[in-house]
């Protein structure tokens, strides 16, 4: 199983590059885990936000596969216990989908992905900053990829 994230938002401060690349560094290789950033489109105030999304939201589409699996990251999406997650996670590498993960824009993302995700996953319920759930989404990973593995960094 390969993943990775792509990703809306092409500058991020220092901090979450860093948490980032910690949390990726400790995935399994076999995954081939990789972000993609999407640079954010531009939102003047005379265009409305829907624009703005759906230029995002094509340009997430064409990077996505036939074949793979789509999570995307959305604030009604489903919520998950990290031990709920990794069972997801187990069922997902059992299926043997290679997996991306989406984060939308500003706004979220356009109908169009929503229509594609296979899974529509909630980190939270709070608004979170896009770098702050660029780490949260990785972190998260890193944890359900532990308890599948029975790895002593989640502890219960």
């Amino acid at each position: 199983m390969h993943s990775r994230l792509i990703a809306v938002g092409d500058r991020q401060p220092s901090w979450v590059d860093a948490a980032f690349g910690d949390y990726v560094a400790r995935l399994p290789r076999q995954w081939q885990f990789r972000l993609e950033e999407i640079a954010t489109a531009k939102r003047p105030k005379s265009v409305p936000i829907d624009v703005a999304k759906q230029t995002e939201g094509e340009k997430i589409l064409a990077r996505i596969k036939a074949a793979e699996h789509v999570v995307v990251m959305d604030e009604r999406g489903k919520q998950f216990s990290s031990k709920a997650l990794a069972e997801k996670l187990d069922e997902w590498q059992t299926v043997g989908e290679d997996l991306v993960f989406v984060i939308g824009g500003p706004d979220g993302v356009s109908a169009d992905v929503l229509a594609r995700a296979n899974t529509c996953w909630s980190l939270s319920k709070l608004t979170l900053p896009h770098g702050l759930a660029r780490v949260l989404f990785v972190e998260q990973i890193y944890r359900a990829w532990s308890l599948t593995t029975g790895h002593p960094y989640h502890r219960e």
